[in-house]
């Protein structure tokens, strides 16, 4: 009897309050080391090549966010791991890198790639993968909340850019014949394209369009034909610096007094030293960013400001890039940060029915909102019309109104 009782009862001690104390033990150990575990970043960034520039800029935010949250103790006591890829501005080792991310690094979260080629061919990869996404490219494919629901924008996207531009273009200068110039990228097709949709919409169309390939030195005849069409603005839709600098340097040469408006890059720093003449910049104007631009009062935006004094000892006191890459750099792992708080963990459905859910987000590169139908978060407010040649710490100045 004593040899079946005892089995019994060690049975029934197992099956009650011992096998409940080590169940609940190996739930608290298996919750501790869940909670303790890091949260690892992938970051897809070109930090070489010809299409870095961006990409060091906003790495340099998003180095700073990982280190600023994780010398706070990290995310509910997680600390990030960022593992960094350098694509080169490559697809193809842009989509290698994003497969070893999901499946060999197994990480909870992906930030870019920085370009739009990049990112159209590594999006559906994540989205498969079920991999909440920062998306920073601004062609409008990039979201669909159906076919990549867990990927959120924090960038304005083409369509805002150049949505301004024409506004600005037609209701300020008061100009209705377009010249509109891209390149012969992928990019610069597909912007040149939006273009013309968006200025039939406004009931216009340009008297001149043209792709350029981005490596022609040469834009005095295309730029010709521009004014013989009877253009009265030039808009420029292309990313590549050096084509922009050309187009500068045919008005100039030609003396024709016409305005340029277009992409952010044509005001970009780098443009200064292709130019021909440091007068050649005057007139132009490109879309840009409420956050990195100067009020009447001479002053940026509190949020700007703030992160600019705490990173300031990071750039040696001073600022000769655009900050706004900055910003945006900063503000996607602040928006990794809000997720994961939100959610109360790093589950991926979790974290993506936060962010359907948020609404005015405060950040340094602009305040964002997402909805279960909308992945774009960058509000259209926050865009706004730089004058080029007036580059300050980083910022820009408003274009007359």
């Amino acid at each position: 009897m004593s040899t079946h009782r005892n089995p019994i009862r060690i049975h029934l001690g197992r099956s009650g309050l011992g096998a409940s104390l080590t169940l609940a033990l190996g739930l608290l150990a298996g919750t501790a080391s869940a909670d303790s575990s890091p949260i690892k970043i992938g970051w897809l960034s070109s930090l070489t090549g010809p299409l870095s520039s961006a990409a060091i800029a906003e790495n340099q935010g998003v180095q700073f966010a990982v280190n600023e949250i994780n010398k706070a103790g990290g995310i509910n006591g997680r600390k990030i791991e960022l593992i960094t890829r350098d694509t080169a501005g490559d697809p193809t080792k842009a989509v290698n890198f994003a497969q070893q991310l999901v499946l060999s690094e197994k990480v909870d979260f992906v930030i870019g790639p920085v370009n739009s080629g990049e990112s159209l061919a590594t999006v559906p990869i994540l989205a498969r993968a079920g991999v909440p996404n920062i998306i920073i490219g601004t062609v409008d494919e990039l979201t669909d909340p159906q076919k990549y629901p867990r990927a959120f924008r924090a960038i304005a996207t083409n369509e805002q850019w150049i949505s301004s531009a024409n506004s600005y273009a037609i209701k300020t200068l008061k100009r209705s014949k377009v010249a509109i110039i891209g390149d012969t990228t992928g990019y610069g097709t597909s912007s040149a394209k939006k273009a013309e949709a968006l200025l039939a919409d406004a009931g216009i169309k340009p008297v001149y369009s043209v792709l350029i390939d981005a490596n022609k030195t040469d834009l005095t005849d295309e730029m010709t034909k521009a004014r013989a069409a009877g253009a009265d603005v030039v808009m420029p839709w292309s990313a590549a610096t050096g084509l922009l600098a050309r187009v500068l340097n045919a008005r100039g040469n030609m003396q024709w007094d016409v305005p340029v408006v277009g992409h952010p890059a044509i005001m970009g720093l780098p443009i200064k030293d292709l130019l021909n003449k440091p007068d050649y910049w005057e007139k132009t104007y490109a879309a840009g960013y409420a956050s990195t631009t100067y009020g009447p009062d001479g002053k940026l935006p509190e949020a700007t400001s703030a992160l600019m004094e705490k990173m300031r000892p990071e750039f040696g006191g001073t600022i000769n890039f655009t900050f706004w890459w900055v910003t945006l750099g900063y503000d996607t792992v602040k928006i990794i940060e809000h997720a994961v708080k939100t959610a109360g963990s790093t589950d991926k459905a979790a974290v993506q029915k936060a962010l359907e859910n948020t609404q005015g987000l405060k950040g340094s590169y602009a305040d964002y909102s997402w909805g279960p139908n909308q992945r774009n978060g960058f509000p259209d407010a926050s865009i706004v019309i730089n004058r080029a040649n007036t580059f300050k710490d980083g910022s820009f100045e408003a274009a007359p109104h």
